[in-house]
């Protein structure tokens, strides 16, 4: 590892190295926004060159995606916390969704998602096969038994991929108002809750 740049602190390894460039970026996101961070930006916040950050980590849209994925592990964490005590699957969906729809929009590591392209660009990366599994990887952490609403492990697969079509048409950004929470739970517990009920 060389010695120079890093605020004189060089990593020890490969992996502190690509940390403390995550971290920088995340911090610079945070301050900036992720238009106006660049790998320059990144390179200049280290005391590194840009070839030694693209040694590391490759693009800055490569890097961004890291920061997207680590932010979104958080916020499943922190859903998961939400929804401890949910009485039902079905009430840990419809809660889910709503925290989703509170959370994603105010958060910025989240909301590297929805810009990280235009609406179309987001919904292809939200319903792709990793998203779509990491969906179904995050309903298999809910504090709820799903066996006991009808729902196999198998089914989870498709559930995911419902919800995260859902998302995409609650969060889209084009609408001029939001939906109020309260028609969104209303319309949920009409339509979605019957799927997720043991007749």
């Amino acid at each position: 590892m060389a010695r120079h740049g890093w605020g004189g602190r060089p990593p020890a390894n490969e992996e502190e190295a690509r940390q403390r460039i995550i971290d920088a970026t995340a911090g610079l996101i945070d301050r900036h926004g992720v238009a106006k961070t660049t790998l320059s930006d990144v390179a200049a916040e280290l005391g590194v060159t840009r070839q030694t950050v693209y040694r590391h980590l490759g693009s800055i849209s490569e890097i961004v995606s890291v920061v997207a994925a680590r932010g979104a592990e958080d916020f499943v964490d922190r859903m998961v916390s939400h929804l401890e005590g949910s009485r039902s699957p079905a009430d840990a969906v419809v809660e889910g969704i709503l925290f989703c729809l509170r959370t994603v929009p105010n958060d910025p590591r989240l909301n590297l998602l929805l810009q990280l392209g235009d609406t179309a660009t987001f919904s292809r990366a939200a319903t792709s096969p990793v998203m779509l599994g990491y969906g179904s990887a995050m309903l298999r952490r809910f504090p709820v038994d799903w066996a006991d609403a009808g729902v196999s492990d198998d089914d989870l697969d498709g559930l995911a991929e419902m919800i995260m079509r859902l998302l995409i048409s609650l969060l889209d950004s084009s609408t001029e108002v939001p939906r109020p929470e309260d028609e969104v739970r209303a319309l949920l517990e009409r339509w979605l809750v019957p799927a997720l009920t043991r007749s």
